[in-house]
């Protein structure tokens, strides 16, 4: 691929994280935003994409952005995007909100 392409795929998958972003967890403060910008990296873009399609909070999500390029695993209970809309009673059993 060519320079120019890979830049534009990175302008592109930023723009697609910051609208997965506000659909799923509403206005996104600038710092983030300002975070997001900063990611350089094609790879850590797509992976965080994956997290914040699958995290139940906005929250996990922030700590995933602070792992940074290092991390790639997602993996577990964090990334149940359904595991929000349900709460536990103590029984084992999770009951819908």
């Amino acid at each position: 691929m060519f320079l120019f392409e890979d830049e534009a795929n990175i302008v592109q998958d930023r723009e697609d994280l910051l609208s997965i972003l506000k659909m799923r967890f509403g206005d996104i403060p600038p710092k983030i935003i300002e975070a997001i910008y900063d990611v350089k990296s094609y790879e850590t873009l797509e992976r965080l994409i994956l997290v914040a399609s699958n995290v139940p909070n906005f929250k996990v999500f922030l700590e995933e952005l602070e792992e940074g390029e290092g991390s790639f695993r997602i993996l577990g209970d964090r990334f149940n995007p359904i595991e929000a809309q349900y709460e536990g009673d103590g029984s084992g059993e999770k009951k819908h909100k």
